[in-house]
């Protein structure tokens, strides 16, 4: 009955050691730069962000800037994002992500920024991005998008 007793105990504390003990996976919160390349790797657009998971899915942006030249991205503007965890994996929470940058908002015409892409076991974020708009405000590649500064 003894042997019964402590080998339970043994592995009960084995369980709860084992789905204890490591850290809480790092959320998508926190200030980000992004790094976005044209098809030659040449560098269209740069910006930083501050991410803040909200409810379900859906992710505050704020302290938005394009850190370059933005021709296409003139005030007012507006962002979405969206990012939907589908595990941990490296110490951080992955899955899917997605952006909108717009401008002009409500009107016929908007410029329009779209980032796709996955968070990874790295912590970065990478996809594709594509921009639709007025003319000579098109494009599309490559994304990168870094937080050395979580919250």
């Amino acid at each position: 009955m003894n042997c019964a007793r402590l080998t339970f105990l043994v592995l009960l504390a084995f369980f709860l050691v084992s789905c204890g003990s490591g850290s809480p996976a790092k959320k998508i919160d926190g200030f980000w730069t992004a790094s976005l390349q044209n098809p030659d790797g040449s560098v269209a657009y740069t910006f930083m962000a501050t991410l803040t998971q909200s409810t379900g899915s859906t992710v505050n942006v704020s302290s938005f800037g394009f850190s370059g030249p933005a021709p296409c991205f003139t005030a007012p503007l507006g962002q979405t994002a969206t990012f939907t965890a589908s595990g941990h994996s490296g110490g951080y929470e992955i899955g899917s992500f997605g952006m909108s940058i717009a401008t002009a908002l409500m009107t016929m015409q908007e410029n329009v920024l779209t980032l796709n892409g996955i968070r990874n076991s790295d912590g970065r974020i990478s996809g594709t991005w594509t921009l639709t708009g007025l003319s000579g405000c098109s494009g599309g590649g490559a994304y990168t998008m870094t937080a050395p500064i979580p919250l």
